[in-house]
């Protein structure tokens, strides 16, 4: 059977539910298509059927014609009012051209020369160009929005005769927090900084790296190699495990070997608040970055010092920097004063110059401060094995020793 013998409803239906084979093809041309479907409302009388007989229809001519029931929807609307179903064909004229290729040319031609300035800048020369020299292909040009000159830029006969490269520009990272960390008087809000040893021919020097407590300043001085993640992390752990009181805030400014996914996983882990420095607020860092030059430029000096021996001046840290300058070198703890227009004045007072392990134990929360399984008792026994003195002679003999091994001379004492 084909489709000139369906003539019935019933017959639609069968065919519908294939039930009744019917040879057919789907029309490729429009015009044919729209006849056909002329022809078929027609023979069925679409508009003397009723809701149930339309519908039958018209999954008829969908499943023949392979249109939407939107589209032939409209079609059947544009049969009841006019009895026909004819093709409407629109050819749009569009938008007339008013930059030419020419044009175009004339623009990367004028940014060629002039280095590509900004679009306000390539439209006054082109201005100037028309007006003030006669230059008259530029007439069209120098009328241009300003706006407009940077989708010309955009287009294909523009970047086939000219293609500029824009730098990288720098995206914010959104890794810790900007601001200034808040102790409130507890320990375990540190800074840290990264001190670099000096280059030599090329070759890069041992990196310190530099944590200080803002309110007790316990300092934890760790060198490495590198400041790659391979080396960096592990400093970090031991440099966290080195404070004897919980770590709650870490600080450092924007530097990418802190501002990373690897260190902030780290904290996060271990549960430390991230904070970075803001900019233009150089105090934010402050601490870190005098400890930096009091401490470890006073110890190592300027001098490059080949990446191979951080293991060895590591520890030189763990064993004998950092108990001294924790628990046998005295610091100033300032006081803040504010004045009657609001400026804040820090006074160092002598009865407040004291180590860091003694300011620490001052604080009213400092044993509940501490990490689990370290009292003072423990810390006691270290502070006070030996005398401030003995601590700097072994401090300074280790030194000797260190800087012979590695420059096979004798450091003098700074």
């Amino acid at each position: 059977m084909k489709l000139e013998d369906l003539k019935t409803i019933d017959q639609l239906e069968d065919f519908l539910s294939g039930t009744q084979a019917v040879a057919f093809s789907v029309l490729s041309d429009k015009d044919a298509c729209y006849r056909w479907i002329q022809g078929e409302l027609v023979k069925f009388r679409y508009l003397q059927l009723s809701r149930s007989g339309k519908g039958v229809v018209i999954r008829y001519l969908m499943k023949v014609s392979g249109y939407s029931r939107p589209q032939l929807t409209r079609l059947i609307a544009q049969y009841r009012k006019t009895g026909q179903v004819k093709r409407r064909q629109r050819t749009m004229a569009g938008f007339k051209r008013r930059y030419t290729e020419k044009d175009i040319r004339l623009l990367a031609a004028m940014d060629e020369r002039h280095d590509t300035p900004c679009g306000p800048a390539v439209k006054k020369l082109c201005e100037r160009a028309c007006e003030v020299f006669g230059q008259a292909e530029y007439i069209a040009l120098a009328s241009i929005c300003v706006s407009h000159v940077y989708n010309l830029r955009k287009s294909t006969t523009y970047t086939r005769q000219r293609r500029h490269f824009e730098k990288t520009r720098p995206k914010p990272s959104k890794i810790g927090e900007r601001r200034k960390p808040q102790p409130e008087g507890r320990p375990g809000y540190i800074r840290i900084d990264t001190v670099h040893q000096g280059d030599l021919d090329q070759q890069k020097g041992v990196y310190h790296i530099n944590a200080v407590d803002e309110v007790t300043q316990f300092e934890v001085v760790c060198s490495v190699e590198k400041i790659s993640e391979r080396y960096l992390i592990p400093a970090l752990e031991q440099m966290l495990e080195a404070f004897p009181f919980v770590i709650l805030g870490f600080h450092s400014d924007n530097g990418s070997e802190y501002i990373n996914k690897r260190v902030a996983a780290l904290l996060e882990k271990l549960r430390i608040e991230f904070t970075k420095s803001r900019s233009r607020q150089s105090n934010d860092n402050a601490l870190a970055e005098s400890k930096n030059g009091a401490v470890v430029r006073k110890y190592y000096g300027y001098s490059h010092i080949p990446q191979r021996w951080a293991p060895l001046i590591n520890d030189f840290n763990q064993q004998y920097l950092n108990p001294y300058i924790n628990f046998h070198r005295p610091c100033f703890f300032p006081i803040t004063r504010t004045d009657g227009k609001g400026k804040q004045r820090k006074i160092y007072r002598y009865e407040n110059l004291m180590t860091p392990y003694d300011k620490l134990k001052s604080l009213p929360c400092a044993q509940d401060s501490l990490k689990p399984g370290i009292n003072f008792e423990i810390l006691d026994k270290h502070a006070y094995q030996i005398s401030d003195n003995q601590a700097a002679d072994r401090l300074q003999k280790a030194r000797q020793i260190l800087f012979k091994t590695i420059h096979g001379r004798t450091m003098k004492t700074g």
